[in-house]
């Protein structure tokens, strides 16, 4: 007499699957759970750090999708960066360029040809306007998947979440020798950043002002692409929210490391200069 039918047989099969399934998820998440068990947060910051993009100039050609409310709109568009020094974007509207931003440490200048008007501000016209304390470094840091810079690192706690590894903190503030002025407020953020246990890649970090907490820049980081012996996400995915939730969905090609590059920006005499 035979015990076994089509139907248990399958029974069988469906349950040893989900066993080793099971065996499987929890082998894997004993292995990443591992170095954090012997050297904690600070192995993962040190493989993060190893593993961040390095470069001295970058270039890329993007598309985007814009979002913020009822508002949406498609754009494309250029950026390039000298690292630590320059971001230069040029964004396009069915081919034609729209405007174009200058961005440094010290000032923000953009030239707007849909309207033809320019504006010389700094950082500080823009975070009033934002009403937030945005900077140079976070902003490099959030378009490329690096960790901001010259912020302190010792104060991370390391968990697992949803088989990635993740790092987070309270109060991550700016080194002081990275303050311009003395007198000058240190920013302090909550923090948050994902690696990929297997490549160390940022795959999502947020950063959230304490002293604003209506306010939140997230950002996702995918599709991953080898540009010499290096990693660089094609598909990144911003959003901020403060009053409203305003989302950007960039996929980038032609990414170039490294190679000569120029930053052109002239102002067209008849444009008319707009205040911050």
């Amino acid at each position: 007499m035979k015990l076994q039918t089509p139907f248990f047989s399958k029974f069988i099969l469906i349950g040893i699957a989900g066993v080793l399934l099971f065996s499987s998820c929890k082998t894997h998440r004993s292995i990443i759970k591992q170095p954090i068990k012997v050297e904690g947060s600070e192995y993962l910051f040190s493989k993060l750090k190893e593993r961040e993009l390095q470069f001295t100039t970058l270039s890329a050609r993007f598309s985007a999708d814009y979002k913020n409310g009822n508002q949406k709109y498609a754009f494309s568009g250029q950026i390039r960066i000298q690292k630590d020094t320059l971001i230069w974007l040029s964004l396009s509207v069915m081919g034609l360029e729209g405007m174009r931003l200058m961005i440094s440490q010290d000032s923000i200048k953009y030239i707007n040809r849909l309207n033809n008007t320019y504006l010389i501000g700094d950082w500080y016209d823009l975070n009033k306007f934002l009403n937030t304390s945005i900077e140079y470094d976070i902003l490099q840091s959030f378009l490329i998947g690096n960790d901001i810079s010259f912020y302190e690192d010792g104060k991370f706690k390391a968990t697992i979440d949803k088989n990635e590894y993740k790092l987070s903190t309270s109060a991550r503030q700016k080194l002081k020798k990275y303050v311009r002025r003395q007198d000058e407020e240190h920013n302090v953020f909550i923090q948050n950043i994902w690696l990929n246990p297997a490549s160390f890649k940022i795959t999502r970090a947020d950063v959230k002002e304490i002293r604003k907490d209506n306010i939140k820049l997230d950002a996702t980081y995918s599709s991953f692409e080898a540009i010499g012996t290096q990693l660089f996400p094609r598909e990144m995915i911003y959003l901020i929210t403060a009053e409203n939730k305003i989302l950007v969905d960039v996929t980038f090609s032609r990414i170039n490391i490294d190679e000569p590059m120029k930053f052109p920006f002239s102002i067209p005499s008849k444009f008319t200069r707009v205040r911050p």
